[in-house]
């Protein structure tokens, strides 16, 4: 009898230990989407409104600067409105998913636009400036720990995305970028982006304050842009449509 505890006892113990082990593994393996999601909520709620200034400085050392306003809805909804340089004033861009478009006061209608065209110039393209949620358009292919950072190496989910690949270095402290990679499908880096300067934006939100980013195809350019307002606000549907795409700066009212 005393034998049959003790081999009980040894046994429940393996079992146990095993059982730890594999919720451990369970827990990893859903880890890495988990973080992808936190990443988009820690750097923009679900709906909410923002206003950035993008800096374009070229190798001379001349800057042009822009101040748009942005709203955004769910995971695939933005829209953006020019509100300086004062040539710029009254512009305003649609994103839905993949598709944009681009609204000139002057011609007086939309025009499709597409995510590798930059509406501002620089190193900047329209998808890092109308940027949407990662996880609605890439998945995690592999999760590497380290002891302050996550390395995610993501891949687009079709190739409609601006870049097929991008290597995510993750700050663990604030679950917010520090660096990323993007790529094409045949491995060529196109621009490498530095998250910075974490700031409280207040309601909850703190994140890198500032992305700079540069290219190999830029060389001696960088553009940087400067969030100094995130907040969260719920909009109507009908904000984000091409019918209304003229009226962007009302939702500032």
């Amino acid at each position: 009898m005393k034998k049959f505890i003790i081999t009980m006892i040894i046994t429940s113990g393996i079992l146990f230990a095993n059982s730890g082990k594999q919720l451990t593994t369970q827990e990893r393996s859903l880890l890495a989407s988990d973080i992808l999601l936190q990443i988009d909520k820690n750097l923009q709620p679900g709906s909410s409104e923002s206003y950035k200034k993008l800096i374009n400085i070229e190798p001379d050392g001349t800057k042009k600067e822009f101040l748009i306003y942005q709203a955004k809805s769910g995971t695939d909804k933005m829209v953006s409105s020019f509100l300086k340089p004062e040539s710029e004033k009254g512009r305003n861009t649609l994103r839905l998913g993949d598709n944009m478009w681009l609204y000139m006061p002057e011609v007086g209608k939309a025009i499709r636009i597409t995510s590798m065209q930059s509406v501002v110039g620089g190193v900047f393209n329209n998808s890092d400036i109308m940027r949407l949620d990662f996880s609605s358009e890439y998945i995690v292919e592999k999760k590497v720990e380290k002891k302050d950072e996550y390395m995610l190496y993501l891949k687009a989910k079709n190739d409609t995305v601006a870049y097929d690949k991008l290597i995510m270095t993750v700050d663990k402290k604030t679950i917010t970028p520090k660096v990323i990679q993007c790529y094409s499908s045949t491995k060529m880096l196109i621009k490498t982006l530095y998250y910075k300067k974490i700031k409280d934006f207040g309601s909850g939100i703190v994140r890198p304050s500032v992305v700079e980013t540069i290219s190999p195809f830029y060389k001696n350019y960088k553009s940087i842009m400067i969030y100094g307002k995130i907040t969260t606000k719920k909009f109507a549907s009908e904000a984000f449509t091409i019918n209304n795409i003229n009226k962007v700066n009302d939702l500032r009212r």
